[in-house]
């Protein structure tokens, strides 16, 4: 059976797993309130997992990516 767990490669060829927060996890990482995050989810800006019917959970790569400029996209 495959692991659920995707990989990406990144650095180098380097496998990295993605690094999931929740809401208030994300936002002390960004030392930004919880709602700042709920915004940036609900206008686009970043894109959020739900793991059930409540739980939601942002990938900390994604975040990082969208702090750094990184859009992926034309400006």
């Amino acid at each position: 059976m495959a692991s659920r767990k995707r990989l990406d490669m990144v650095n180098g060829g380097k496998p990295v797993g993605h690094r999931w927060a929740k809401i208030p996890e994300a936002a002390e990482y960004l030392r930004c309130a919880p709602v700042t995050i709920r915004e940036m989810i609900s206008d686009g800006r970043l894109r959020a997992y739900r793991s059930g019917s409540r739980l939601i959970r942002v990938d900390l790569a994604e975040l990082d990516a969208l702090m750094a400029g990184d859009t992926g996209g034309a400006a």
